[in-house]
């Protein structure tokens, strides 16, 4: 009996959620769970999706995603309002107000629905024109772009719950079931291209797993947060909430620019085609280094109970452990994506699609920058301060867009022109980010930027000595399955031998023993 209780007691406590460092750790591995099922789908749709709707089709795909992302601010977003609010009050037990933020949420999300449909519908008319679509695809592509407006809708609303469950960091809760959901999504997306139902049937497929999620959220947050439901809000509640809205859509076109305009000025001023090598090339290091983007976007919920606390010591401590944990997982998996991306590539889709080693390069290091923006964006957004955030972010867009504009259209540098205009602009946030939280947190700069010159050392040690592989040193692998084997095998072993380096060359003795004590109180069990 006791060779059997003792094991279950064992995972009994491994995913209890006693403490805001157990929490965190299971909306970490919660949402690692959906983003590793999101890989697995996107790993097997990607090659099918190309195949099944062509070069052409899967470029227009990919760009109308990111136009269509452009009017997302539309919306309004209120559920990253009440998100936010609710992370921020998470101590808190007056139900009664935060069902008031539910309606005010609902009320705002009517509020902009009239406004949506407008400039959705306009948008829809008019976007074959602007992508220099062939008259004869004329309404399949203004078809497709309505159905993600639809999808964008319906988004809006069913966010409310899973908003809720998050700013309550509950949204561990969902564990597992959430990935049944994503899996649902591929074998739509599949079921679509079986049926030659063309592009026109992965965007309904799409429409159809977005209302299936919002009502699976609506179940969990009822289990799991009894007090989720409506009551009549006051002016000033729907007002405050409005005035937050605002800003978070602000945010959110920032945030739609920011991931999004490259794949468009790519398409407009180079070519659809194009696109597509792009988009496969950058698959990798954007979809690894997204990991961490989805991780942080876990745990801060708990972030911002502590700052909503005022214990603004404890999350100056957690800022800096976060900031750790993204540069040592976003420079372990950008070099190893450096080192054998072109591997991947060849082997997944076929070498014609690999955009080149400097172009490589720029995506990485794009990436591993945006990570931390995102992080840093997170952390505003808990202190409920985001104008300056916000007109940084426009800034910082309005240069890239510009820059990278002139990079690809006037001195025609392609994807590498692309990379350079959309870093260079965000140097602005990048910068100017870390300078708000400083001040909102009372951290001393200077000791900071001493702090990161080791790690950043490292990192240009490693990124240049990954560069020089990928040129000089690349090698291809036959297409079969003891290619993907060799391959699955090197590149883990790689991961591993780098983020050794890294933890012990990039990281002082302090931070290593941080970072352990961390994992160590997520997932030793005490009391066995």
């Amino acid at each position: 009996m006791s060779t059997i209780s003792r094991p279950m007691k064992f995972f009994a406590r491994l995913f209890s959620d006693q403490g805001l460092t157990k929490k965190a750790y299971l909306n970490a591995v919660t949402v690692v769970l959906d983003y590793g099922a999101a890989l697995v789908v996107g790993f097997v749709l990607t090659p099918l999706v190309v195949a099944g709707l062509g070069n052409y089709f899967y470029g227009m795909w990919q760009i109308l995603n990111r136009l269509i992302g452009y009017i997302t601010p539309v919306s309004g977003r209120p559920g990253y309002a009440l998100k936010a609010k609710l992370a921020n009050v998470q101590i808190s037990s007056d139900y009664v107000q935060k069902r008031r933020d539910v309606s005010s949420t609902i009320i705002i999300w009517i509020l902009f629905l009239p406004l949506l449909v407008i400039i959705g519908g306009t948008v829809s008319w008019f976007v074959p024109l602007w992508v220099h679509a062939p008259v004869a695809y004329f309404w399949i592509v203004r078809c497709v772009a309505a159905l993600l407006v639809v999808n964008l809708i319906v988004d809006t609303l069913s966010s409310i719950p899973q908003a809720a469950l998050q700013g309550e960091n509950l949204g561990y809760k969902r564990m597992g079931m959430s990935v049944m959901l994503v899996f649902l999504g591929g074998g739509l997306t599949w079921l679509a291209l079986y049926l030659k139902m063309g592009i026109i049937g992965i965007a309904s497929a799409a429409v159809i797993t977005t209302l299936v999620t919002g009502l699976f959220y609506a179940w969990v947050v009822r289990s799991y947060a009894p007090w989720f439901g409506v009551e009549k809000p006051y002016w000033a509640d729907i007002k405050q909430m409005l005035g937050l809205s605002w800003w978070f859509m602000g945010w959110n076109l920032v945030t739609s620019l920011l991931l999004a305009s490259d794949v468009v000025v790519l398409g407009l001023l180079n070519s659809v085609d194009s696109v597509a090598n792009y988009t496969l090339t950058k698959y990798v290091p954007e979809t690894l280094i997204g990991v961490i983007v989805i991780v942080i976007f876990g745990i801060m919920p708990g972030l911002g109970g502590i700052i909503g606390s005022g214990d603004f010591e404890r999350a100056i401590r957690l800022r800096s452990e976060i900031n750790v944990y993204i540069w040592l997982v976003a420079t372990t998996l950008g070099t190893a994506s450096l080192i054998w991306n072109r591997v991947f590539i060849n082997l997944w889709v076929g070498n014609e699609y690999y955009s080149g080693t400097l172009p490589n390069l720029l995506m990485i290091i794009a990436a591993m920058q945006l990570a931390f923006i995102r992080s840093d964006g997170n952390i505003i957004d808990l202190t409920l301060k985001l104008s300056q955030k916000v007109i940084l972010g426009f800034v910082a867009v309005s240069i890239s867009i510009g820059a990278a504009s002139i990079l690809v259209g006037f001195f025609h540098l392609g994807i590498a022109g692309l990379c350079l205009g959309i870093m260079g602009g965000r140097l602005v946030i990048s910068i100017g980010y870390p300078l708000l939280i400083n001040r909102f947190l009372n951290i001393r700069a200077a000791r900071q930027s001493t702090a990161m010159l080791r790690p950043l050392l490292v990192t240009i040690l490693l990124l240049g000595f990954a560069t020089a592989w990928d040129k000089f040193a690349f090698f291809t692998v036959n297409r079969d399955f003891a290619g993907w084997v060799f391959f699955l095998t090197t590149a883990s072993v790689t991961g591993i031998l780098i983020f050794l380096i890294l933890f012990y060359s990039g990281l002082s003795q302090l931070q290593r023993q941080v970072l352990i004590n961390r994992v160590k109180t997520a997932l030793v069990v005490p009391g066995l």
